[in-house]
């Protein structure tokens, strides 16, 4: 097996965790829990190649083919592979997440032409909920939460209270940089709060490896100094990517796609300027600073 294919990670009786290396853009994690009866995942892949393996995955483990997809976010590598389980599956999500899946349509595409995805349709949540809702699959409970504006609008944490797991989706990066021009600084500081309320010692973040609640701390200190960064370059006058050039990474430089820096100035900016949480942002104007970030070329996809 190459460092670069996917693998299948137990976590506990009948839950596991599909994790794809490097965890770059488009490199997302996905999970999965159920027994040979029933079986929920969180999330599919951005290509249909990569969909099919975790579908492969899936009965790789004994399990039965998924019944209910839940979408942690509208992004395309999260929600590209949904067709590949349907029509045997439904597709849950937080009401904004089908909005803004709809919306964004093939977006994936759009950013990434040369890619080949695969037969991908949109296919968005059919069950939506506004606050929470408790699924049960066979004797697992699935909580699935929204913490508000966040990584984006309409954000799902699902939450396995028993067995003390949580799929974060892109509200945690382990090892990568956030994304938050589709969301909210703000709100992206009180998602890791109510993540800490669950108080789940298995953490799966959106990409990176399967991890525990010091991401949460990480995650913190990164949001806290771009906030810090933001107020200092706003109040100077000088734009995002004029402040995300003169910035020191420094603990932060490791980490995957530090071009993002730039995004997560414009949406701080953004609230600086009094914008409501989630207000959408130019993304021609987003992607073409971190493209600057990234020696003037554009970011790759890694699927």
């Amino acid at each position: 097996m190459s460092v670069t294919d996917p693998y299948v990670r137990p976590l506990a009786p009948g839950v596991h965790a599909f994790v794809q290396p490097d965890g770059g853009w488009c490199l997302n994690n996905a999970g999965f829990v159920g027994d040979a009866g029933e079986t929920l995942l969180v999330d599919t892949a951005a290509t249909e190649r990569r969909a099919r393996l975790l579908r492969e995955a899936v009965l790789a483990e004994g399990l039965a083919l998924p019944r209910t997809i839940v979408s942690t976010h509208h992004h395309g590598d999260h929600t590209y592979g949904n067709g590949v389980f349907l029509p045997e599956a439904r597709i849950v999500g937080h009401e904004n997440c089908r909005t803004e899946q709809l919306a964004a349509g093939r977006q994936l595409h759009l950013l990434w032409p040369r890619t080949d995805f695969g037969d991908i349709e949109v296919k968005p949540p059919t069950l939506t909920y506004r606050e929470r809702l408790t699924l049960h699959v066979g004797e697992v409970e699935v909580r699935v939460l929204h913490p508000g504006p966040a990584h984006t609008t309409g954000d799902s944490i699902v939450h396995l209270p028993e067995q003390g797991v949580v799929f974060t989706g892109d509200l945690v990066f382990h090892g990568g940089t956030p994304f938050l021009p589709m969301g909210s600084l703000a709100g992206s500081l009180r998602a890791l709060d109510l993540l800490r309320s669950l108080d789940a010692a298995t953490v799966v973040p959106g990409h990176g490896r399967v991890t525990d609640p010091s991401a949460y701390d990480a995650t913190e200190r990164y949001l806290r100094w771009v906030a810090e960064l933001a107020k200092e370059g706003y109040a100077q006058g000088a734009t995002p990517l004029e402040t995300a050039r003169r910035a020191d990474l420094g603990e932060f430089a490791r980490w995957r796609e530090s071009e993002r820096l730039v995004a997560n100035l414009h949406r701080a900016y953004a609230e600086l300027d009094g914008l409501p949480e989630g207000s959408p942002l130019d993304a021609a104007a987003v992607f073409g600073d971190m493209a600057a970030m990234n020696g003037g070329v554009p970011v790759a996809c890694h699927a």
